[in-house]
Formats: C-alpha cells, structure tokens, sequence
C-alpha cells in the first residue's frame, strides 16, 4: 500500500529499459533461485534491495555493539600465510608468472601465501596490546560444496577477549552481541523485515520475538551425545563421543531443547584446533570449547579459551608438527600472556536466520561457491 499518489504533469525518461527483454518483471514475485542467475541486476529486485538494506543496518549494529563495549577494530589481513583452522581448505595464491612456472618454486612472498580462512590468530597478536578487538571482514574456505549453507567468500565476525577464564564470559558477549544486532534491526528497518516475514518466512518473526525474551540453553558435547543416542529419529551419521556434531544432530538438538539458542561446550581434545585451551579433564579428554547452535541452521558461532601456558601449547604444536611454523605464536605466550578467549560468527548465516532465508546465496550481494563465480 502506498503513502501517496502522484499526479505527474511531465514524465522524462531517464535510462530507457526494453521491459519485455529485462528478466525481473514488475508486480512478479521471482524466485529467489530465479533471481540469483542475475547478480548485475538482482539487486533492482524488492527482496534483495530489502536484504541489502538490512545487511547494511546489521553491519552498523555490530560495529555499534563492539564500539559502545570498548573493543578496538582491526583490519585483519586477508593475505596470510597462516591456516587457522587446520583443515587445509585453503585458497592459495600465486602471481601468473608463478602458476606458468611451477617448477622454480619463487613465491612473491618467499613462502606460500593463501586467502584467510579467519582473523583470529592476528587478533590474538593484538589482544597481547589490548584488552579487546574484534574484526569483520571476508574470509574465504576453498570447500567443494554447493550446499545451501556453504560459500567459498562469506564474512566473519570475530573477537578476541582478554584477562578472561571462564567460558561463560565468551558466551555471554556472543549472546549480547547476537540479542543487540537483532534488536536494532527489527527496530531499523522494520519494512524490510517484515518483507521477508510475510512472503519468505511466515513464523520467523514470532520466533525472533521469543528468542530476544529468553536466555539460550547451555548442554555440554558430552550431554549432547546422549540426547542423540536417545533420539528416536534415524541419523545418516551415527552420534559418537568423539566424532563431531553434523548439521542434523545440531539441528535435532536445538529442537529436543525447545527451538532456541543452544551452546554447546566442552569439545574432545583431538576434535578441535591446536589453540584451544586443554581442560585437563578426564577419562574423556576435553578443552573449553562453545559452538552456538540456532533453529534452522546449525552451528552459527564458533569460540573457546585460549591455550594461554606455553608448556602446553608448545607441547601440543611439536606433536602436531607445527612448532617451527608457529614460533612467533609462541612467542606470544614466552613474552607474557594472559588468559583470553574468542568467537567468530557467519554473517550471512546470522541474516539467514533472521530472515528466515533458506539459501546462505541469497543473503549476500555476489555469491561466490564452487563452479560459480558470476562478475
């Protein structure tokens, strides 16, 4: 419904536009599928003018939050020659000269550089300066998968905490940070919002109205494992301690605990990064591990403690191998640390769940995933 009608008394065309050949017809609700094969055009398209809108505000919210919460920006560089997290999905780069000739093994930067796969580790460098930082900015994983929840560019949302020992501190800054961010936009840029409750996800918004109005559920891995075991639903992949929580257990969790928020901590020691910090637990080895888990989507953020005291990650980095590649990590801890922690969040997987879209593709301007990379 409009506001206003106009009466016009001359009409100038500005940029003539062949209609019948332009492939977003007026008063036709496209696809978003549809849309997605256009991506010069499709931001003249309603829905995604009103999910680039939103993006904007909820980009602005989040700086807002960290700002007002004393945490210090930095740009984290998107070159690096560091795999954060130890998967080896990695996006190497090379000048042309240097993929013609393979052979001479000449790298620009003498050593083998890639695309970022997360900040954190340099955020790390400057929490030994201040207390907290945080970044945003986009991080890519070469991961051959064209699945609705994966892109090989997305942007993360990541922060470093330190002078902090305990887990809940950490959790408690993401659920700050995830209840503000939405709040604002609700409250920003409503119209948009509701443009997406309305015709893209009818029962979101009663949803996020219950979810800002009550605390997020906390299970350990351990507890979450039984939970599955006694699941009555058939899992493609079998639940063992041990093994990590697919996109199915996350989902069936969050559901078994009432279709809200749910951390989950306390990982097994083998299953994560070489950074996290060892509880010193047992039979059942664990270290001070969170992944937030949200109706809809799974895993949305991931944090831990840091492994702060040097014997131990410098016990754990020889082992790993990794020792040599990491000595200015340990430097990090041979020059005075202090205990500290952080999390990263998907953007697009947090305008995901908002919204209510389906398709991690449609939340951001231009989609960037294996065998697709249009402009």
């Amino acid at each position: 419904m409009q506001n206003m009608e106009l009466k016009a008394e001359t009409i100038r065309v500005v940029g003539p536009c062949d209609t019948w050949a332009f492939p977003l017809k007026m008063k036709e609700r496209h696809p978003l599928e549809y849309v997605r094969q256009f991506p010069h055009l499709r931001c003249r398209n309603n829905t995604l003018s009103s999910l680039l809108r939103v993006r904007s505000e909820a980009t602005a919210a989040i700086h807002s939050f960290f700002k007002e919460s004393g945490y210090v920006h930095i740009h984290t560089p998107i070159i690096t020659s560091n795999d954060c997290e130890g998967a080896g999905e990695l996006f190497q780069i090379e000048t042309l000269n240097e993929a013609k000739e393979p052979a001479e093994k000449n790298h620009f930067f003498d050593v083998p550089a890639f695309l970022t796969v997360s900040g954190q580790l340099h955020l790390e460098v400057m929490a030994g300066a201040f207390t907290h930082v945080f970044t945003f900015g986009p991080t890519f994983r070469a991961e051959n998968s064209q699945s609705r929840r994966h892109l090989a560019e997305f942007y993360m949302v990541e922060a470093e905490l330190s002078f902090t020992e305990s887990l809940q501190d950490i959790m408690q800054v993401m659920e700050d940070l995830f209840k503000t961010a939405t709040s604002t936009v609700l409250s920003k840029c409503p119209h948009d919002v509701e443009l997406f409750h309305k015709y893209i996800a009818p029962a979101q918004k009663g949803r996020l109205e219950q979810m800002l109005k009550k605390r997020f559920v906390t299970i350990t891995y351990s507890e979450a494992v039984e939970i599955l075991k006694q699941a009555s639903q058939a899992f493609t992949f079998k639940p063992e301690w041990g093994c990590d929580l697919q996109t199915e257990h996350e989902k069936y969790l969050v559901k078994h605990c009432g279709e809200v928020p749910l951390f989950v901590i306390n990982y097994p020691y083998d299953l994560k990064p070489f950074y996290m910090r060892d509880n010193e637990d047992g039979p059942q080895h664990t270290v001070a591990a969170v992944d937030l888990l949200v109706p809809g989507i799974g895993e949305l953020c991931g944090g831990s403690l840091r492994e702060e005291r040097l014997p131990f990650i410098e016990s754990r980095l020889q082992r790993l191998g990794l020792a040599d590649a990491y000595q200015w990590y340990l430097d990090l801890r041979k020059f005075g640390s202090v205990p500290h922690g952080g999390f990263g969040m998907g953007f697009e997987r947090y305008l995901q769940y908002i919204l209510g879209v389906d398709n991690i593709k449609d939340v951001i301007p231009f989609p960037r995933f294996s065998h697709s990379c249009l402009l």
